[in-house]
């Protein structure tokens, strides 16, 4: 795999050959964008940073993968630390920064412990000046908003904040800050050093009803069918989520590309598949991303906080046969309410998955109603 290749951290000393404007020059040439999901050129967001004036800039690794379905960030640090560290230590000289942080997801606190003592070889063999601490989060999704992260981590409740100004403007404790995520950070060297490295490879985090779950290295454009058959399904696959906020879809012969998935009103975003076989109910999947979504609404602005309780009661009451025709109405009603009014990204979709199964499998949702 791409993403396991060694740099032997020669890519950081050809950083410091090339100089800072340098590094953000070949990082664009070699087309690297961002994994986290929002697809934003690593370079463009380096070069913000560079320019702005400030007495002091910060780099951010996002590790807090909470996306439900989501696992790939943390197969990289499992087993490949030292590119993480590397593209942390690359990008923090490239924007002048001095100190970093990993904001690490609540329930990945077990890879602490090895990840400080990468840091220190890393860091000690590289000799960087840049500081490199690790904050723990409590197990938030919305700390996946890069605001939030920004929040916590100065000790605040994680809440997402207005934007402008832009973390490259105005982020960690006030000064211009980048945040990458772990797969962006660990492809840096690698795109550095190595003149095949492939700007199309991603990893596809699939789980769900297959047989063989895990993670996949594929060229954007493999076909859904194609991935979903090294998964090795036992049944019948009907309906394919790409993660909680991604939205549904039938399952298809489509080409993986962000372009093509938001034709059909959903988002590859940080490509993760959960395939949902012939034998389950798409109302009983709604339910639980429902319940996921009622649980993890911050509560800071209205919609989110009472909209998806609201969603929750009734996919409740109509997965257990309780529920009415005008109630399917009032779903899609209060869906597209919440999708239009909420304050972040996690309130704009937690509906998502709703509206996009009731669209495609709307006899499913009218059957359980009659």
């Amino acid at each position: 795999m791409q993403i396991l290749r060694k740099t032997g951290l020669k890519a950081y000393s050809q950083a410091l050959s090339l100089g800072q404007k340098g590094v953000i020059d070949l990082i664009k040439k070699k087309g690297l964008i961002g994994r986290g999901g929002a697809g934003f050129p690593a370079s463009m967001k380096w070069e913000m940073v560079l320019n702005e004036k400030s007495d002091a800039k910060y780099l951010i690794c996002n590790a807090d993968e909470g996306e439900p379905g989501t696992f790939k960030d943390r197969f990289i640090l499992m087993n490949n630390p030292e590119a993480v560290i590397e593209g942390i230590l690359i990008a923090a000289f490239a924007i002048s920064a001095e100190q970093a942080f990993i904001y690490l997801r609540g329930e990945y606190d077990y890879l602490e412990k090895d990840l400080k003592k990468t840091i220190k070889s890393v860091t000690a063999k590289t000799k960087a000046g840049t500081k490199i601490d690790i904050v723990v989060g409590a197990g938030a999704y919305v700390c996946g908003d890069e605001t939030a992260i920004i929040s916590s981590i100065e000790g605040f409740r994680g809440q997402p904040r207005h934007k402008p100004p832009f973390p490259t403007v105005k982020g960690l404790f006030g000064k211009p800050t980048v945040i990458n995520n772990v797969e962006t950070l660990a492809n840096v060297p690698m795109a550095m050093l190595f003149d095949d490295w492939n700007p199309d490879l991603r990893l596809y985090s699939l789980s769900g009803n297959v047989t063989k779950p895990g993670v996949y290295e594929l060229p954007l454009g493999t076909k859904l069918c194609d991935l979903i058959e090294m998964g090795k399904p036992k049944n019948k696959i009907k309906a394919i989520y790409f993660g909680c906020f991604g939205g549904c879809l039938p399952h298809c012969d489509i080409e993986l590309t962000p372009q093509n998935i938001c034709g059909k009103d959903c988002m590859l975003g940080s490509c993760t598949i959960i395939a949902v076989d012939d034998t389950k109910s798409v109302i009983d999947a709604a339910t639980n991303i429902a319940k996921f979504y009622e649980f993890e609404s911050c509560g800071k602005c209205t919609p989110c906080r009472e909209g998806t309780m609201r969603i929750l009661a009734l996919l409740e009451k109509i997965s257990m046969g309780k529920g009415k025709k005008e109630d399917l109405v009032t779903l899609e009603e209060l869906g597209e309410v919440i999708r239009d009014t909420s304050f972040c990204g996690l309130g704009q979709t937690a509906t998502h998955h709703l509206l996009t199964a009731m669209k495609y499998f709307r006899k499913e949702f009218e059957d359980k109603v009659k």
